[in-house]
């Protein structure tokens, strides 16, 4: 019995020598309502510089894929419709090159070393896209893939954009190519 005694005054010493738990804080006051936050102010929209190398590049990433035609790049915001293709056509032993819109007329591509201009052609798809016709040889399309980070884009008058020359480019090149 003295055993059990000794072992059990042994035990409640040692739960004595253990730390206190720390008081429970008491909660914070929550704060009042902050009154309704104005509307943004409305903005205007940017004037896009007289040099296409200073306009803002546009707002998207580019995506390669391939396909029983070849290969295709597709540049535009995640999750939404195309702005512009490149696809290489292999059947045809063409580049085509496609921008949202349907403006027929021009399109025009601008790059750090070269400007060139195509007859535009609406496609009948939807949403709505004008298309060029270029060949794997063309000069151009060195120039799009090498451009000082951006080439430019332009249909007649009805639009007009930057787009970052990323590595999709270079690769519908190659693939047309080889």
């Amino acid at each position: 019995m003295q055993l059990r005694f000794s072992i059990l005054i042994t035990a409640l010493a040692l739960a004595a020598c253990s730390a206190p738990t720390p008081p429970v804080p008491a909660p914070q006051p929550v704060p009042p309502p902050s009154a309704p936050l104005a509307a943004p102010p409305v903005v205007a929209p940017v004037q896009q510089a007289a040099d296409w190398i200073d306009w803002p590049i546009e707002a998207g990433t580019w995506v390669y894929r391939t396909d029983a035609r070849g290969s295709v790049a597709l540049f535009g915001p995640a999750g939404g419709d195309a702005v512009l293709t490149l696809r290489c056509d292999k059947g045809r032993g063409r580049v085509y090159l496609s921008v949202a819109g349907s403006s027929a007329g021009s399109l025009t591509v601008r790059t750090s070393s070269t400007l060139k201009t195509f007859t535009a052609i609406p496609s009948s798809v939807t949403p709505p896209y004008v298309a060029a016709e270029i060949m794997p040889a063309d000069p151009l399309l060195d120039a799009m893939a090498f451009s000082r980070g951006r080439f430019a884009i332009e249909i007649g008058d009805a639009r007009a954009m930057a787009v970052p020359n990323w590595g999709e480019v270079a690769r519908i090149v190659e693939d047309c190519r080889a």
